[in-house]
This record gives structure tokens, C-alpha cells and sequence, in this order.
């Protein structure tokens, strides 16, 4: 099997500085490396937050039987009609998880002052609220998963009503942070303009599908993992970033 990752991004120099377009990533059979590799060129140059001046392409064979399989997550949704009122239900829900309100509101406030979106996400203590990474807004990619069968995936997203290319990936990612030891939440919306629906997710519950987390035209968005107390942070990441894990419809 092949992973490809794609970054984009608008400005800057030799893809650094400037403003981050997209990003995104497959592991697929070498008879698709092709094709996938067109179609994420091709959602670089045709994003809504721009088109990309700088595309960043990286292939790597990878050994299928040294990847990790999880479960994908259970889909449970909230229909909200304003940011406010999903913001408020994802507070409720992380509480219902088990994220302290003091971790939870020290949460949004770091999301809800971000100057420009994350490309990884905040680690941040579900009792105390305090951000165990050093990463700033950059935040901790996690990277190196997709799903095990993509047509066996697609089926099941159409049984749930779902389709399209944000809740396909965030819900493969969500899967995997949910895997790894020490999880105990995540929260996130998304930087895409036209995209307001976010979500929280969970390995006690599953991904929760909130409709309106964010305005629409807003063009910051950021995610946040809670973990329990004591997890070995270095460890955490390393999972996060590193491990090849495939997602078992």
C-alpha cells in the first residue's frame, strides 16, 4: 500500500509562511496511486480558501501488515440552527463525556482566539484544561490513517445519510484518536468557509455530528483532544503522528 499527503498552501516561501489552503492524505493500493494523486492536486488549485501557489505531494510505500486496525466510530448527530447554540451543545456533551467544564471552557476560549486556522489540533488535559503540546497554532497533525475497504466506507456513510469529503475524513480521523490511549475527547470545526458543521467525539460515545458550530464564511477553524491525566504526552503524539492505523468499517 501507498500513503500520499498533500499540503497546499497560498504565499509564504518554498511553502512556508503564507496562508495554509488544504491539506489531506490516503492510503491506497498501488493501482490507485494515480488517480488519488490527481484528485488531491486537483482539490489544492480549486479550494474555497484559495488556490494553492505552493503543493506539497508525498508518496511512501508502507507495509499493510505492520498497520494498526481500529473500529470506525459510532455516528450520532445534533441539529442546531446557529453557531451559538452548537457551541453550547458541544460543552454539554464534552461534560457528558467527561471533560471538566473548567477544561472544556479553557478549550474554546484558545479555539475561539485563534488568529488564523490550526493545521493540527491542541492536546489539552480534560481535568486541569492546560495545553500539554508545544506545537503553538501549528498544533499536533494527526496523520497516517485512512480506511481499510473505501467501498465498504462509502456504503456505510450513505446508509447514514452522510457523503462528501469533510465528514469522510474527519470521521476516519476521529476514529484514530479515539484509538489511541490516553483519549478521552475531541473537539473541532472546520476552517472551511462554507462548512459550518463540527463535532465531538469520543471512545465512550462515538462522533457526534453537530450541523452549525461556526458563521458561515468564517475562515478559522481548529480542534482540540482532550486526554486523562497522567497520559505520556511524548507517547501520545508519536501515535497520533506516526502510526499507520486503518479504519475497520
Amino acid at each position: 500500500m501507498f500513503s500520499i499527503k498533500m499540503r497546499s498552501s497560498l504565499g509564504g516561501k518554498n511553502g512556508n509562511g503564507g496562508k495554509h489552503i488544504s491539506g489531506a492524505e490516503r492510503i491506497v493500493q498501488e493501482c490507485d496511486v494515480e488517480k488519488t494523486v490527481l484528485s488531491l492536486l486537483e482539490r489544492a488549485r480549486s479550494h474555497q480558501r484559495g488556490k494553492a501557489d505552493f503543493i506539497n505531494v508525498k508518496i511512501q510505500e508502507i507495509s499493510e501488515e505492520q498497520a494498526a486496525r481500529t473500529k470506525l466510530l459510532s455516528v450520532y448527530s445534533h441539529k442546531s440552527a446557529t453557531k451559538d447554540e452548537g457551541r453550547l451543545f458541544a460543552r454539554k456533551e464534552l461534560v457528558r463525556i467527561g471533560v471538566t467544564p473548567k477544561a472544556v471552557e479553557k478549550a474554546f476560549l484558545a479555539l475561539e482566539s485563534l488568529s488564523d486556522s490550526m493545521r493540527g489540533a491542541m492536546i489539552l488535559d480534560s481535568v486541569t484544561g492546560e495545553r500539554l503540546d508545544v506545537f503553538g497554532e501549528r498544533g499536533v497533525r494527526c496523520s497516517n490513517m485512512d480506511v481499510a475497504l473505501s467501498n465498504n466506507y462509502e456504503e456505510k456513510l450513505s446508509a447514514l445519510g452522510l457523503s462528501g469529503e469533510h465528514v469522510r475524513e474527519a470521521l476516519v480521523l476521529a476514529s484514530k484518536v479515539a484509538s489511541c490511549k490516553g483519549s478521552v475527547a475531541e473537539l473541532c470545526w472546520s476552517d472551511d468557509p462554507d462548512y459550518v458543521t463540527g463535532y465531538v467525539a469520543s471512545p465512550k460515545f462515538g462522533y457526534c455530528r453537530i450541523s452549525v458550530m461556526k458563521e458561515l464564511g468564517d475562515f478559522i477553524g481548529g480542534r482540540v483532544f482532550f486526554v486523562a491525566p497522567g497520559t505520556n504526552v511524548e507517547s501520545y503524539i508519536d501515535y497520533l503522528q506516526n502510526k499507520v492505523v486503518l479504519v475497520e468499517v
